[in-house]
C-alpha cells in the first residue's frame, strides 16, 4: 500500500512538472535562435579595434583554429597587405579566434563548416568553403559577382546586416540593389 501511494504521487509530482509551461526571457530566445542560424558573436575589443578598419570582422566561428593560426602567422603577407600586429594584440587576438573558432563552438552553423572540411583543411578564405559556396549557390552571379555593392563573398555583411553579430539568418537576407532574397 505505501509503495503504491508513493508512485502515485512520484507520476502525480512528474506529470506537474512536466506541465508547467518553460518561460524563456527574450535574451535566452535570442540566444537559442542565435545557436541555430548563425556563429557565436564577435566579442573581442581588441580584434574589433585592430581588423574592422581594413574589412568586416569575421566571426572566429566561421573557420577552424588551425585556419585562424594560418593567418595570425602570416600577417606581414595578409591577402596582399601588411597587417602585422603589436605581440600584445597579436597574442590577445589570436586567443580569442583560437578559443572561438569553429571546431571549438556549439553554434549549429559553425559545426556544419567543419562538417564540410576534411580534416586536414586549412583554408584561409570563408568564401572558399564548400559549406558557403553551396549555401550561395543558387544566387545568381550578377546579384553578387557583378554587382558593386557586393562583388564578393567575402563581403558578408553586404547583404547579411548582422554578420557581424554571427547572425545569417536567411530570413533577413537583403541584397543591395535587389532587395529581400528569399531562398
Amino acid at each position: 500500500m505505501i509503495i503504491k501511494a508513493f508512485i502515485m504521487m512520484f507520476a502525480g509530482g512528474l506529470v506537474t512538472l512536466l506541465t508547467i509551461p518553460v518561460v524563456f526571457s527574450d535574451e535566452d530566445r535570442h540566444e537559442l535562435r542565435q545557436r541555430s542560424l548563425g556563429v557565436a558573436a564577435v566579442t573581442s575589443k581588441t580584434y574589433t579595434n585592430e581588423c574592422s578598419s581594413c574589412h568586416m570582422l569575421y566571426p572566429p566561428g566561421l573557420l577552424p583554429a588551425r585556419s585562424w593560426q594560418k593567418l595570425m602567422s602570416s600577417l606581414d603577407t595578409h591577402f596582399d597587405d601588411n597587417a602585422e600586429l603589436d605581440s600584445n594584440d597579436a597574442t590577445v587576438i589570436s586567443a580569442f579566434l583560437m578559443n572561438n573558432s569553429a571546431d571549438k563552438s556549439t553554434y549549429r552553423r559553425s559545426r556544419k563548416i567543419m562538417r564540410s572540411l576534411n580534416a586536414s583543411d586549412s583554408p584561409l578564405r570563408i568564401s572558399e568553403l564548400s559549406y558557403i559556396k553551396r549555401e550561395h549557390d543558387e544566387i545568381p552571379d550578377k546579384m553578387i559577382r557583378y554587382n558593386k555593392k557586393v562583388v564578393s563573398l567575402s563581403h558578408c555583411n553586404a547583404c547579411h546586416a548582422d554578420a557581424e553579430k554571427g547572425i545569417f539568418d536567411e530570413h533577413r537576407i537583403n541584397i543591395p540593389g535587389y532587395g529581400h532574397w528569399d531562398d
